[in-house]
């Protein structure tokens, strides 16, 4: 068994896009720690900034300061209901803040092992030999539907229903992520997402950016150009991961 380390790389893009007068998308990542964590908050008055702010900073410093003995996915599932107990408790505090939350997507990598953790539906991807596959699984009500072939992808994008989302960070006590095991391989690229660059692009449109040799700065400013240049109805951003030889 190759049991050589590998090395990771990572950069991240936000923009506000064309048609919101703030961001309410935050990042943040640690290489050395292989933490990677992107969030799209929601609420008035700047509560999505504040939630996702929130979230990205606690699950952050968690994941940092993680006992290594402790089983990754427990340890990704312990700084979820961190960030959804700060958020949640900041919201009952402030009534300004009432009924604030975020999505997150996350990736946690030790050597060749990485896990996807997510709740909502911003999103984490894979491409693998220039093909990209989404990892994770929306937590929204058209993408359930769309699971239980109650709708299709087509009447999915259409549906005036398509921005309700079924788990988010901070509006309720507590919440349960999605986690993905992977097994990393030199060469693969990790995208984590909010739906600002999804709705914009297809996974094609994606795909096909990601695709080209190019510094993860570069490709992170394409991603952003495009999916601005197509709408840019909400906010975007992007973080890449690459696995290095």
């Amino acid at each position: 068994m190759d049991t050589a380390l590998v090395h990771y790389s990572a950069a991240a893009a936000t923009d506000r896009g064309r048609k919101r007068p703030t961001n309410e998308d935050a990042y943040g990542f640690s290489v050395e720690h292989g933490v990677f964590v992107v969030c799209d908050g929601m609420g008035g008055a700047a509560a999505g900034e504040i939630a996702s702010s929130l979230a990205v900073d606690e699950a952050l410093a968690r994941l940092k300061s993680r006992n290594l003995a402790i089983d990754p996915p427990l340890a990704a599932e312990e700084a979820v209901a961190a960030a959804n107990h700060a958020i949640f408790s900041r919201s009952q505090r402030n009534p300004r803040l009432s009924g604030m939350g975020t999505t997150l997507v996350g990736l946690l990598a030790e050597d060749r092992r990485v896990w996807f953790l997510n709740v909502g539906d911003s999103r984490g991807y894979r491409l693998r030999d220039q093909r990209l596959e989404q990892i994770t699984l929306d937590h929204s009500l058209v993408e359930e539907q769309v699971r239980l072939g109650r709708m299709t992808h087509a009447e999915a994008l259409r549906s005036p229903l398509r921005n309700v989302i079924t788990r988010a960070l901070g509006t309720q006590t507590q919440i349960t992520p999605d986690i993905f095991s992977l097994q990393a391989a030199p060469g693969d690229l990790f995208l984590l997402c909010t739906d600002g660059l999804t709705r914009e692009l297809t996974d094609a449109e994606i795909q096909a950016t990601l695709a080209s040799n190019l510094p993860l700065e570069h490709l992170c400013a394409q991603l952003v150009h495009a999916a601005k240049k197509a709408g840019g109805s909400d906010n975007i951003t992007c973080l890449l991961v690459r696995v290095e030889n």
